[in-house]
């Protein structure tokens, strides 16, 4: 599983990934890990409620395919977001574009309409 999707579940002050809190839930880490894993929950509201919340759910053997799951929609969502924002940016720069040119053009019809009045 890529590195960035198995933090999906961690706050940012502990470095404990969701496979870490998996195999916590499923009883495979040793002693000092799942040491590490309890003084997480208990300095961090979020890690607890995350695994209290992943604790409850109804078939743990399907927890991994639910978090690829969610990875996966996550992914998903991040990159639909990432070509909308894409797309703004080229529609930005061509009314920027086309703004300039307009401008450049009536101060050029402005600067002849004077001129020939002048004249």
């Amino acid at each position: 599983m890529n590195e960035d999707l198995l933090k999906i579940l961690t706050d940012g002050q502990h470095d404990i990934n969701s496979q870490k809190l998996l195999d916590y839930l499923n009883g495979k880490l040793n002693q000092e890990e799942k040491h590490e894993v309890e003084k997480a929950m208990a300095d961090s509201e979020f890690m607890n409620d995350a695994i209290e919340g992943l604790g409850k759910m109804p078939d743990p053997a399907k927890l991994q395919h639910y978090v690829e799951q969610l990875n996966k929609g996550l992914q998903n969502h991040l990159d639909k977001k990432r070509m909308r924002r894409e797309k703004r940016k080229l529609k930005q720069h061509s009314w920027l574009y086309f703004a300039i040119i307009l401008i450049l053009v009536l101060c050029i019809i402005g600067y002849v309409v004077i001129r020939q009045y002048l004249h």
